[in-house]
């Protein structure tokens, strides 16, 4: 499929890019997106929460009440009461888990394809800033009409100038063809794309 490139002034040039129907036109799989959605928040978790169970609260162990009769002398820790350990607290524990690598490929086939069909998805060409100026980047964005809007742009290489330069901007992340993910690209309202980057996502993924 054809797609219109446009440049950093927010016009349409007369160059076509070529896009691959086999990355940019699949029909989505919604579960392999689940998976690999599910897998990236995952393994953002820190997963040191902890709270104290009856073994570690600094409690008396002085008896309650008499030793026989009553089924409960040394009760003070227990989570049935007010100050008692938490009973099947939570603890520090890893939440990541492994996913299969053409089953990623897949969810972020799907991912584009979704956006390519939302006409979320604008090719550009590639960006260059004279100075590490945010304004410089501002105006780039102001000039494709995506104010107030979440963006993702994908670079074909690392770009210090661009990445500096747009850090500031909330709504705004850039990320490289190595680095981007399947929440990023879904959870944008525009993603902006690289002449550069499209070939090099296209051989990733392929």
């Amino acid at each position: 499929m054809e797609a219109k490139v446009y440049s950093v002034s927010g016009k349409a040039s007369s160059a076509k890019a070529n896009l691959s129907d086999e990355v940019f036109g699949i029909e989505p799989n919604n579960h392999a997106i689940y998976l690999d959605v599910k897998q990236h928040l995952a393994n953002r978790r820190q997963g040191t929460h902890k709270s104290k169970e009856r073994n570690e609260i600094a409690g008396s162990t002085k008896k309650l009440k008499k030793q026989k009769g009553t089924g409960g002398a040394r009760a003070s820790k227990s989570g049935t009461r007010v100050g008692g350990g938490r009973i099947f607290g939570p603890r520090p524990r890893n939440y990541s888990f492994k996913l299969n690598v053409k089953l990623k490929r897949l969810a972020r086939k799907s991912a584009f394809s979704y956006q390519m069909k939302n006409d979320a998805l604008m090719v550009l060409e590639d960006v260059k800033l004279d100075a590490i100026k945010t304004k410089d980047f501002v105006s780039m964005v102001s000039a494709l009409s995506l104010e107030n809007q979440k963006v993702l742009l994908i670079l074909g290489d690392k770009n210090d100038a661009v990445y500096l330069a747009s850090r500031n901007l909330k709504k705004v992340k850039v990320v490289t063809v190595d680095s981007f993910n399947t929440y990023d690209v879904l959870n944008a309202r525009k993603v902006l794309v690289t002449q550069t980057a499209i070939s090099r996502i296209e051989e990733i993924l392929n």
